[in-house]
């Protein structure tokens, strides 16, 4: 009997990409291209931990070697597995932690003024009224 399965180590690694669990999103990520000097500015539509669903107007070849940037995780390497009419998949070098991209990084300017700390206080964090 003839097996359908993948045949290929990206057919595999894009296989187990649709099997895992995905989030989906909506943010963007710089995408590096090996012959391309400039980052590309792509939509992530889903994320898992072995590949991703990008968006782009860009054109690009299946098979091409990529670096993603993604938010909290960094630059993660990986292929470019298949391609659609504005859409491609993006298999992993590595997994990831698709919840670690989710995760929004606050910053004390981001914070109410009444709860910034300034090095400067002295007692509990909390005032009493």
């Amino acid at each position: 009997m003839e097996s359908h399965g993948p045949h290929t180590l990206d057919e595999e690694v894009a296989a187990l990409s649709r099997s895992a669990d995905r989030d989906s999103l909506f943010m963007q990520a710089n995408l590096y291209v090996a012959d391309r000097a400039d980052p590309i500015l792509v939509r992530v539509r889903n994320l898992s931990p072995g590949g991703m669903l990008a968006e782009s107007p860009a054109r690009m070849a299946q098979g091409a070697a990529v670096e993603v940037d993604l938010r909290n995780v960094g630059p993660v390497p990986g292929r470019i597995v298949w391609i659609g009419e504005g859409k491609f998949g993006i298999a992993f070098e590595r997994q990831i932690n698709p919840q670690e991209v989710r995760r929004q990084v606050k910053t004390e300017s981001d914070l109410p003024y009444h709860l910034r700390r300034t090095g400067r206080e002295r007692g509990p964090f909390y005032r009493r009224g």
